[in-house]
């Protein structure tokens, strides 16, 4: 008998997860992919003994990532070792007040009263929602497809009794007065593509998973997932195809029928998923496609996420006085957050991201060295019409120059090796739609069953999984998208529950 057989077009780790659960299940399965490795926006560079991950640096929800071995009969301890990282992230302000944020009770709620008392009890009553919006949003639906509008119904009354249609700020500060703790606890949905001014408050139930599981790094950088998974599909017998550029998504009789690659290669297959941007999927991979082309047209009215400009850096010495993870404020909050998802300019100032996972890991910098990586979200190539050609090497130089003064002394004699991405990496090189970061941007209007569907109404054989699908960026969103993806293709190929 005909085995049946399924391709996943891009290998983040959306794609990966997907595969892996679709190969245990019994589809023959081949991921393609443009790069000549995989890993998508986690993809590794490694320059003069350092490593650099590209992309996703937080793991979070361990759980998530452990069911995707367990479904192949596997342990992920065999394959990665998590390291917990404390604090999960020091956030540092320009008029020299630090908060590390941990889910170590005592220590958050002695910092908030050393700072504002009467806001003590307001966190704690903070927490107790978060908690009924991490059950109510993570646990019942982060996994669970929106396929239709009634199943958005279903579940309304609760998101409407959490407050969803306020934003996380909003909810941050009917619990919270002190302007720095209001900026502590709403700073996540940037995560995952969101102003934390207009993301719907269920994005608050970050603060709950961190708090529930930790915050994790991969022993030999968030890479070393990526080389596990590739490694565990292909024991299962999967395919991964490097170098193979996408295409043509072939459709005839109002389904996907196969897929053919830049370089001829043609691949016949029953169904087809996509962990490739969503607008790149429907306008350029199924662009002969009338139903396609329609939805292409629709999603490109829709409001996309920030994009990042990112350098990574070497130095031949090591810096103590940080922590893994650190988030550097401007002197601006929510005009700041204007300017990144709305433009017109890149602003002169910047809130950052600094990754130094050598205080973790020291095997990813050569011995008494140290990686990192800084992150500035910038607007996307829509919002903001910037030649990154020109302004890239300035804009590098400008944050290397405020880390120096700031926080990393001596910095620039010290760098062995920088290199950086900009808007156009996200737009050329990962075909991300105006160069945003995290797809479609994390507004209550554009999730659930408003987000792209994980599988199409109307082409049939069409699957997508990643950021631009339900529930949307971040490991555990994507990871869970790639099982609520899996779950629909076993049924529909296998006529079994995933």
């Amino acid at each position: 008998m005909k085995q049946t057989r399924a391709a996943v077009i891009g290998s983040g780790f959306g794609g990966l997860t997907l595969a892996v659960r679709l190969q245990a299940a019994g589809i023959q399965t081949t991921v393609i992919e443009k790069r000549d490795k995989p890993g998508g926006r986690a993809y590794v560079t490694e320059d003069k003994g350092y490593t650099f991950d590209g992309g996703p640096t937080i793991i979070t929800a361990p759980p998530s990532l452990e069911e995707v071995f367990a479904a192949a009969g596997r342990d992920m301890s065999d394959y990665i070792t998590l390291l917990p990282v404390l604090p999960f992230y020091r956030l540092y302000w320009e008029d020299g007040y630090s908060f590390d944020y941990s889910n170590d009770l005592e220590a958050t709620t002695s910092q908030i009263a050393d700072k504002s008392p009467g806001d003590v009890d307001g966190y704690m009553k903070f927490l107790d929602y978060a908690e009924e919006v991490f059950n109510e949003g993570y646990t019942k639906l982060a996994a669970t497809p929106f396929l239709n509008f009634w199943s958005m119904i279903e579940v309304s009354p609760q998101l409407i009794r959490l407050q969803s249609y306020r934003s996380v700020y909003s909810i941050i500060s009917k619990f919270i007065k002190d302007d720095h703790l209001r900026q502590v606890f709403s700073f996540h949905p940037l995560l995952v593509g969101g102003n934390p001014y207009t993301s719907s408050s269920i994005y608050t139930l970050i603060h709950y998973l961190e708090r529930n599981w930790g915050v994790f790094f991969v022993k030999g950088g968030t890479g070393a997932l990526v080389a596990a998974l590739a490694k565990l599909l292909e024991e299962l017998g999967g395919e991964i195809r490097l170098d193979s550029p996408v295409e043509r998504i072939h459709t005839s009789g109002g389904r996907v029928t196969g897929v053919t690659t830049a370089d001829g290669w043609h691949g016949d297959f029953d169904a087809v998923a996509s962990n490739a941007d969503v607008v790149h999927t429907y306008d350029a991979l199924l662009g002969d496609n009338t139903d396609a082309r329609r939805e292409a047209a629709r999603l490109k009215r829709k409001r996309f996420s920030m994009s990042l400009f990112v350098a990574y850096f070497g130095v031949k010495r090591r810096h103590t006085q940080i922590a893994h993870h650190d988030i550097l404020f401007g002197p601006r909050y929510k005009a700041h957050l204007d300017e990144i998802f709305n433009g017109p300019d890149v602003s002169d100032d910047f809130s950052l991201y600094l990754h130094a996972p050598t205080l973790t890991d020291p095997s990813v910098a050569p011995e008494g060295c140290e990686a990192f990586y800084v992150l500035s979200p910038v607007p996307h190539l829509g919002n903001a019409h910037v030649d990154w050609s020109e302004e890239g090497p300035r804009y590098r130089d400008k944050i290397l120059d405020y880390l120096e003064k700031r926080y990393l002394p001596n910095l620039q004699a010290d760098i062995e090796t920088v290199h950086i991405i900009t808007p156009d990496h996200f737009q050329n090189t990962l075909n991300s739609h105006l160069g945003s970061a995290f797809s479609l941007e994390p507004i209550l209007t554009q999730s659930a069953w408003f987000r792209v569907h994980n599988r199409d109404k109307k082409i049939g054989g069409l699957y997508f999984a990643g950021a631009g699908t339900h529930p949307g960026a971040g490991v555990p969103g994507v990871v869970n998208s790639a099982k609520a993806t899996a779950g629909l293709m076993i049924g529909d190929l296998l006529g079994e529950s995933g």
